[in-house]
């Protein structure tokens, strides 16, 4: 699961840290660019030596940057850590968007709810936590199983917190 229980020195205190699942990690990046490269180049062998070549050779450049430019792009916009740290007296929650953007929020854990929208949210088992007058969403970038999962367990520490 692309989220994790941090050990931490304090029983009474729960860390939690949550990114976005990596289909395609650094070194399959890399061979789907080599491969990319070697499959278009096995019809330009049949011009190789002949002016034509000169005429495709940009568009085969072309080609292989577009496809690098959007995986980077991909990459980079995934670059999201969520961080919640959970004590008797606060619960913190930092969003480490994409480009170094962050978001805080912090509430007193005894009035914080942890709620899932089956339906009705940007996606389905939108899972949220209110506190202070103030609704944030949690694991947006989780699967629907993992969002019912992180629920439970997330009550469940909530509740020992408190």
């Amino acid at each position: 699961m692309p989220y994790e229980w941090l050990p931490t020195e304090d029983p009474a205190q729960s860390r939690l840290h949550l990114w976005p699942y990596r289909s395609l990690p650094r070194r399959g990046f890399v061979l789907f660019i080599g491969a990319t490269c070697l499959l278009i180049l096995v019809p330009m062998l049949s011009i190789l030596g002949s002016p034509v070549l000169w005429g495709i050779l940009p568009f085969f450049v072309l080609a292989v940057w577009g496809v690098w430019a959007a995986l980077s792009r991909s990459y980079r916009d995934a670059e999201i850590v969520e961080d919640l740290t959970l004590t008797r007296e606060r619960m913190t929650l930092m969003r480490h968007g994409p480009r170094g953007r962050r978001q805080g929020w912090e509430a007193n854990p005894y009035w914080v709810t942890v709620t899932l929208h089956p339906t009705g949210g940007p996606v389905p088992n939108y899972l949220t936590l209110r506190g202070e007058g103030r609704e944030v969403e949690l694991g947006a970038f989780l699967s629907e199983g993992e969002r019912v999962a992180l629920r439970d367990e997330l009550a469940e520490r909530l509740a020992r917190a408190r």
